[in-house]
């Protein structure tokens, strides 16, 4: 079939060998590649309860088959596994370049199992896989390994091209639960702790290099209909806002509609909201927008402080998402600091979500009795005093590498703590917005705001935030969607001008099946049901499907607005019901 290479790739560490197994058509076809097909193989490779750190997890990376094409929004790469965070299914994606690295090696998938004794390096390529050792490495932040690992790759084969690099820092080595695997500096895989499987498996890095290419169906259609994409977003008001102001211009859409987390998610507005947002990111640093490789939205923001203690530092971001996580959670109130933080991070190599929530808990522990430790809002050192000893496993460090489920339990703050299955929200607070309760209760891999991106309806007005009725079907067509999205490995910020017939046009155009509307929704929804599958299978109930009780309890005290328990149970047994399960949210059989 066009689009794929009919083969995965498996890498066993623990034997430093590797074999290759053909995928047929039909396997292909009802899993679309990407997000699809990696489920597919963790359902038949993966043991049950199988532990997330042990040698028989698998870890999988694709790039999706539109990877390699001229498809814009189409250069990233999925990483799939079990999650040491939430003990349940594990997807996270990433930008940048090295997706094309990925294609280029001739897989669709490449499946690693096993562990090291000591650490390594794998060099993949079309003919091989190589081992190297990493014991030089291990210890290393990110940015420096990315830049050793570059070197030595074209040291080793001086005649073949650039190759691109994945790898983790230390929070990954010292299996910090929520560690991230970091590409292009700053581009991560960063949620649900995909970092420390790598960091189990004693794997400091995975340099990908080939040549080869696929065959895609009609490479006039595609050239075609990218071109007319090209024109079209010259014109579009959100590909001008994300060029322009990056994700950071939500923190004052949030702020505004009184949603934005602020105080460990006792408040909805943040008063220094001005001090942290697009506009201070602007004034206060050097800003250049910053693109994935095929892409012409540039949503990123290549930051360069300009005054201050941390003058001249440079970040791609942050994200909106960090701004929230250490700026409103934690109340930071200087842009420049977010940055400091953010930079922190990524060069130990965590995630900002988790990372910004566990210090917000951490104070309000502290505030309350419950831990002795010198941190408070607003203690930018402090905090990242405390990243430093997670990552280190230093003190109550040790604890909260463990994640927010382990810290909350032994402070006793079980009823205050912010996750659904083990995994922070995003900055989007379901109080104002109840179909973020929906899309942080429904998603396999716990409170993501990515599996449907549902504040943009909520907040366009095309979606009423407070109706319960009717919108977990609303929010299933969205799901489904985005699900194709993540078959085919597309960038979420695409989700405006690839409706499902510029989808159609995509698939069509790359692997030559003509698939209408609801061929694309059966497609999604079988791979909606493996995932739940999944999570079925590793012990998921539906109780793990709710949110934390606090947003049930406790009102904004701005606006006053609550999700009540009975809306949540209400959202997620319609949408039981959308998908075709049972009450207990388990598919049909197959």
């Amino acid at each position: 079939m066009f689009g794929f290479y009919n083969m995965v790739l498996r890498i066993d560490v623990t034997h430093k060998s590797f074999e290759l197994q053909m995928i047929s058509d039909e396997i292909l076809k009802k899993t679309l590649g990407g997000k699809g097909l990696a489920t597919h193989l963790l359902l038949t490779h993966n043991p049950k309860w199988v532990d997330p750190l042990g040698a028989d997890n698998h870890i999988i990376f694709t790039a999706g088959p539109i990877a390699g094409s001229g498809i814009w929004g189409s250069c990233r790469h999925g990483v799939f596994t079990k999650s040491p965070q939430t003990g349940f299914y594990s997807e996270s994606y990433s930008g940048g370049r090295v997706a094309e690295n990925i294609a280029a090696c001739g897989f669709d998938a490449i499946m690693i199992h096993g562990a090291s004794k000591a650490p390594v390096w794998l060099e993949i390529c079309e003919e091989a896989v190589y081992f190297h050792s990493a014991e030089d490495l291990w210890g290393s932040e990110t940015y420096r390994t990315e830049d050793k690992v570059k070197a030595r790759a074209k040291q080793n084969r001086t005649k073949a091209g650039n190759c691109g690099v994945v790898c983790i820092g230390p929070a990954g080595e010292n299996l910090v639960s929520f560690a991230v695997i970091e590409n292009d500096y700053w581009r991560s895989a960063g949620r649900t702790g995909v970092g420390a499987v790598m960091g189990s498996k004693k794997i400091k890095a995975i340099a990908f290099r080939g040549n080869r290419r696929k065959a895609f169906a009609d490479e006039g259609l595609i050239r075609e209909f990218s071109k007319k994409l090209a024109l079209e977003g010259r014109e579009n008001a959100g590909v001008i806002a994300y060029k322009t102001k990056g994700t950071p211009m939500l923190v004052d859409v949030m702020n505004n509609a009184g949603g934005f987390p602020t105080r460990y998610w006792q408040k909805g507005r943040y008063a220094d909201a001005k001090n942290i947002n697009a506009d201070a990111l602007h004034q206060r640093c050097e800003v250049k927008p910053h693109a994935c490789l095929k892409c012409f939205i540039a949503c990123g923001r290549l930051s360069t402080v300009k005054e201050g203690r941390h003058k001249g530092l440079t970040v791609e971001g942050p994200e909106y998402e960090t701004i929230y996580a250490f700026g409103g959670l934690c109340e930071i109130d200087r842009i420049e600091e977010i940055i400091h933080l953010n930079d922190i991070c990524d060069r130990l190599g965590m995630d900002t979500i988790s990372a910004g929530n566990l210090a917000g808990l951490t104070i309000e522990a502290v505030r309350q009795g419950k831990v002795d430790y010198p941190i408070d809002y607003g203690d930018v050192d402090a905090i990242a005093r405390l990243l430093a000893d997670i990552t280190a496993r230093k003190g109550i460090g040790d604890l909260l590498a463990r994640g927010i489920r382990a810290a909350a339990e032994a402070w006793g703050m079980s009823d205050q703590a912010i996750h659904v299955k083990g995994l922070e929200p995003a900055g989007y607070d379901p109080r104002v917005l109840k179909g973020m309760g929906l899309a942080y209760g429904s998603s396999d891999r716990g409170a993501c705001h990515l599996r449907a991106t549902f504040y943009k309806p909520e907040l366009a007005g095309l979606v009423d935030p407070e109706k319960i009725e009717g919108k977990a079907t609303v929010f299933a067509e969205w799901e489904d969607r985005l699900t194709i999205f993540d078959t085919l490995i597309l960038c979420r910020f695409y989700r405006d001008l690839y409706q499902w017939d510029q989808l159609a046009t995509i698939i069509q155009s790359t692997t030559g099946l003509d698939l209408d509307n609801d061929a694309m929704r059966k497609i999604a929804s079988g791979v909606s049901d493996n995932t739940r599958r999944f999570n079925l299978r590793e012990g998921c109930v539906p109780q793990d499907d709710m949110l934390p009780r606090r947003f049930y309890k406790e009102a904004l005290p701005e606006t006053g607005k609550i999700i009540t328990e009975d809306q949540m149970k209400r959202l997620m047994a319609d949408y039981y019901e959308a998908r075709g399960w049972d009450k207990n949210g388990t598919p049909p059989e197959i």
